[in-house]
């Protein structure tokens, strides 16, 4: 198997991803301990994130911000450790997230 392209997303993109086998069952199981939007939602906020055109801000980071919702600049700074931001992306970027919430 070769793969051709890689692309990071949610964890509510996991779960409408797994189907309806037994380990699907567990992984949604397990990923509902974390997962806090469903996908509908996380894709729109995605969306939202991208519009934003962050040119720091890569598919990588926007799915970890959907992901952990981070509700201030310390917790975004948590999520985002390799990436330096300013007090204007982080205000637009925990605008977002407090839309979605």
């Amino acid at each position: 198997m070769v793969i051709k392209k890689e692309t990071p997303i949610t964890l509510a993109e996991v779960v409408a991803l797994t189907g309806d086998s037994d380990k699907s069952v567990a992984i949604k199981k397990f990923i509902g301990n974390f997962n806090k939007m469903d996908v509908k939602k996380a894709c729109e906020m995605k969306g939202v994130l991208k519009m934003l055109d962050l040119i720091k801000l890569k598919d990588e980071h926007i799915v970890k911000i959907v992901d952990f919702m981070p509700s201030d600049a310390a917790e975004l700074n948590k999520v985002l450790v390799e990436v330096s931001l300013d007090g204007d992306e982080v205000t637009k970027i925990l605008e977002v997230v407090k839309n979605f919430k």
